[in-house]
């Protein structure tokens, strides 16, 4: 009788419902953003760094705040935002591009702590500059964190969530610019090296802002050809990511 009571693996597996957030996936989301500024002060060699952590605190609160803002208030966006960059919806070259960009980025946060600190690269860089790192982080979290909130269908992949209805967003910072996560990335890939001090850094991020220059191209290839209302909002808001410029 006992065993009779105890349901199979097989069975909860087919029990589970496919929309509800697991624990797992909640662990990973807000255990993730522990790692990456633990792995930069290792790399600085400096677990002291005041910079590094700073940045540390910065980035750990973006995450969580937009982790749990989704929890609460949008978790069919964060299902969204947890699928695999390989998944079946999204365009095969903006996969490709999506993974080269992972990887500049990753050669990126690797240059920084090596040249701010471990091997200071870069000597006598000005606090004043450091401290304008800082506010274009926070301008940068203000960007990203309302990209969330202001857009339900605020994808890491590039394609349309037909299954979501998916519409044409242009209030909030979408009406600012057309793609604010962007914008928001631009400003981190700024205020970095800014805060923690590497030239190096701040001279390789016009590498990864030109990759996001092109997946944005992609992308509105894709809106314009698939999305209804896409071509009259682009006529409604001019700049893509960078304001008053392009």
């Amino acid at each position: 009788m006992i065993k009779q009571n105890i349901p199979s693996v097989a069975a909860l597996i087919m029990t589970t419902d496919p929309k509800k957030i697991t624990a797992l996936q909640m662990l990973w989301s807000l255990g993730f953003p522990f790692v990456i500024p633990a792995v930069m002060l290792f790399i600085a060699g400096d677990w002291l760094w005041i910079q590094g952590w700073i940045w540390g605190v910065w980035f750990i609160v973006l995450c969580w705040s937009a982790t749990i803002y989704l929890y609460v208030k949008d978790q069919d966006l964060l299902r969204e935002r947890l699928k695999p960059m390989n998944n079946a919806g999204q365009k095969k070259d903006a996969t490709y591009l999506v993974y080269m960009f992972g990887l500049l980025y990753a050669a990126w946060s690797i240059l920084i702590p090596l040249d701010a600190k471990r091997y200071m690269w870069t000597a006598g860089f000005p606090a004043s500059l450091e401290v304008l790192g800082a506010l274009l982080l926070a301008g940068a979290l203000f960007f990203i964190f309302r990209t969330f909130s202001d857009n339900t269908f605020a994808s890491g992949l590039i394609r349309v969530q037909s299954e979501r209805k998916q519409k044409v967003i242009s209030t909030g910072v979408y009406g600012f610019v057309r793609h604010p996560m962007y914008l928001g990335a631009t400003l981190l890939f700024i205020g970095t090296p800014l805060l923690l001090g590497s030239f190096w850094g701040l001279a390789t991020s016009p590498v990864l802002v030109f990759l996001l220059a092109l997946r944005t191209l992609g992308e509105e290839k894709m809106l314009v050809n698939e999305l209804d209302g896409y071509v009259e909002y682009k006529l409604k808001v001019r700049y893509r990511f960078v304001p008053f410029v392009w």
